[in-house]
């Protein structure tokens, strides 16, 4: 099963917003996981998560303001 969560053209400011959001999501996700273990190594591997996402975020942002008025974006869920 696909899930289409996001197709279209946006601006380079609702496409930041986009992004933003979705990976906050991510994040906020990976930090109760964090508080909810006690497993050092599931820790570790959450925070180096969070890192790479927050890398993903700040590179995408710069992508995006270098693409100029309107960015395509595509996202999609497959569950196998």
């Amino acid at each position: 099963m696909k899930i289409h969560l996001i197709k279209g053209q946006f601006t380079s400011k609702d496409a930041i917003t986009i992004i933003t959001k979705m990976i906050d999501v991510k994040i906020k996700f990976q930090e109760e996981k964090i508080k909810s273990s006690d497993n050092e190594e599931d820790i570790k591997m959450r925070e180096n998560r969070i890192k790479t996402l927050q890398k993903e975020l700040y590179e995408s942002r710069k992508l995006i303001e270098l693409k100029g008025d309107t960015v395509s974006i595509e996202s999609e869920v497959n569950l196998n």
